[in-house]
């Protein structure tokens, strides 16, 4: 007899930068507060588009027929009842209002935001899900049978017997439902290459970081110790591709040196400190628009008449960039294992 696994509502989404990222999943009891809270939405906003046709129609002294009250009533109802869930998950990242007073959120099964094809799916199936439905003239047969009572328990044993935890629409949309952790933390690491803080003090002050890029930092600069300076390449540069042209930086600075410099400006570095002693970096520039003046001022033609200056040894300002900077970080296009 194989032996039982604990029960576990933890689940691991590997992105495709090979960066995990672990996902409480949402129980149906957990859940149930949350829909709630969704169906006393849905049913204050009827009742407030009620409210509002009928003072129209006091104001209009009831001149407008009530057939078209009626139907307007009917349209509202409809369009809150049907797309609600659709339009609040679409445009809210994943969350409803019972949602986030719950603390929950819905995502793609690959860890994606989900977008409004997934929405739709998943909010139109949620009838299939709320079946069988109980009507309500069992409990007194005065009351109409048009009053049914949704029980859920297709949607429950559902969402308890498969993996994620998915009921019937998010089986067809690919979607889950995720505790959507708040008060996130992982502990502060050391940054001990010296180039980050330098580095750093060039990254815009206006920029700001979201949530799931700090997180996203702290996970890479965690776990880059155990992968090879190649690797940290590979990993880094589909992430630091666009903040190069964000932060204007030159194209050619190692990826995981954007990462770790992005990660003190973030975590390490306090506005209220001093400007970082940059050392052997004092007086240069890692932005691309820098780097072409220093090529322009190397470019400039002597006047004529006058005797060229006597060369040096010494690098011109484009090389001390990239050796400072640059050098020892940039991938060796000869040996892409070796040591930066």
């Amino acid at each position: 007899m194989p032996p039982a696994h604990p029960l576990d509502t933890t689940i691991a989404v590997v992105t495709p930068e090979n960066i995990a990222f672990e996902y409480q999943l949402a129980g149906p009891f957990r859940r149930l507060p949350a829909y709630l809270i969704d169906v006393a939405v849905r049913f204050g906003l009827i009742l407030a588009i009620g409210l509002f046709l009928f003072l129209l129609g006091i104001a209009t002294q009831f001149s407008i027929p009530p057939s078209f009250l009626a139907a307007s009533m009917m349209i509202g109802y409809f369009l809150i009842s049907w797309f609600y869930g659709t339009l609040m998950e679409t445009y809210f990242n994943g969350r409803t209002v019972g949602k986030w007073a719950c603390g929950l959120r819905v995502i793609c099964v690959d860890g994606r935001p989900i977008d409004g094809t997934r929405a739709v799916i998943r909010n139109l199936l949620r009838i299939a899900d709320l079946f069988p439905y109980a009507a309500m003239s069992q409990l007194d047969p005065e009351i109409p049978p048009v009053f049914l009572i949704p029980t859920g328990i297709v949607g429950l044993v559902c969402t308890i017997c498969t993996r994620r935890m998915q009921r019937l629409g998010d089986l067809a949309a690919g979607t889950m439902v995720v505790v959507d952790e708040r008060a996130w933390r992982l502990p502060i690491a050391k940054v001990e290459d010296p180039r980050a803080a330098a580095l750093a003090s060039f990254i815009p002050g206006d920029y700001r970081v979201s949530r799931a890029m700090a997180r996203t930092l702290a996970t890479y600069v965690e776990r880059r110790a155990y992968l090879t300076p190649g690797r940290r390449r590979e990993v880094a540069r589909g992430l630091t591709d666009p903040l190069l042209q964000r932060f204007e930086f030159r194209p050619d600075i190692d990826p995981d040196l954007v990462m770790i410099s992005l990660y003190h400006w973030t975590f390490i570095a306090d506005p209220r400190d001093p400007p970082p002693d940059l050392g052997p970096l004092a007086g240069h520039s890692p932005l691309a628009k820098d780097f072409g003046k220093a090529a322009a001022n190397t470019s400039t033609t002597l006047p004529i008449g006058d005797e060229p200056s006597t060369p040096t040894n010494e690098k011109d300002e484009n090389e001390l960039v990239v050796a400072e900077i640059i050098e020892n970080s940039v991938p060796n296009t000869a040996s892409p294992g070796g040591t930066p």
